[in-house]
């Protein structure tokens, strides 16, 4: 029995380390190949003349410029701790690591508004694994030349609004004929609803989601209590 004891304990400590070399070769794997991936990105044009395109482009909208329930709405809804965080958030990076295993199935989760723009900016939406990694290398460089407020700013004139529209003052014109600073609550709502999945949640393209959407939106901005349930119900009713 004692022989048996020892040779299960043997066998799982050999396990252990064999898994634990295994996560280390597969992290520096895929670590390689996400710094030359950022390598090649910034080889191909710096991080600053990219943003430099960017701030060049007709109607950059710059932050001053967006109202403050838009920048609440996207934060709550996308990235609730952008404020606080160094461009990666491990509580959100296993919250839909959790998420993925009780639903047993993988969907890419956890980005920070950072990440997203290091994405939209430096990288394709393939290579999942390696663009992952790639991203950590491109998050940090972005977090320590730019502020928070330029990060938010960039990301939002980057997005994709669906229905052709890219960027915040495309979408802001396009759905709703104004410029950003004169959007009211419900069209922030809806607009903020929209980056997570823009062909489907495109006001345009289907109503009924992008209202669902605006939902979960107004959900999280409670939750995070920057509004009241009384205010989310009552900006909900506004949403045709």
């Amino acid at each position: 029995m004692k022989k048996r004891f020892r040779f299960v304990r043997w066998l799982s400590v050999r396990l252990l380390i064999i898994s634990f070399m295994l996560i280390l070769l597969t992290g520096g794997f895929y670590g390689i190949k996400g710094y030359n991936m950022y390598k090649n990105a910034i080889d191909e044009k710096s991080l600053s003349k990219r943003v430099e395109e960017i701030r060049d482009m007709e109607n950059f909208t710059y932050y001053s410029e967006l109202p403050q329930f838009y920048i609440q709405a996207i934060i709550s809804v996308e990235d609730r701790r952008f404020k606080s965080h160094k461009g990666i958030d491990p509580f959100a990076i296993a919250r839909a690591a959790w998420r993925d295993i009780k639903e047993g199935a993988f969907e890419e989760g956890g980005s920070t508004i950072t990440q997203q723009l290091a994405k939209n900016m430096l990288f394709t939406k393939d290579k999942k694994m390696e663009r992952k990694a790639a991203e950590v290398f491109a998050v940090s460089e972005i977090e320590s030349e730019y502020t928070k407020e330029e990060i938010f700013e960039l990301y939002v004139n980057m997005a994709d609004f669906g229905g052709g529209y890219y960027g915040i003052y495309q979408a802001s014109k396009g759905y709703f004929g104004k410029e950003p600073s004169k959007l009211c609550d419900h069209e922030s709502v809806l607009l903020a609803g929209v980056p997570n999945a823009p062909s489907a949640y495109s006001p345009d393209k289907n109503m009924k989601l992008a209202a669902k959407r605006a939902e979960q939106v107004l959900k999280s901005m409670v939750k995070n209590k920057v509004i009241t349930k009384k205010e989310a119900d009552e900006i909900k009713n506004q949403i045709q």
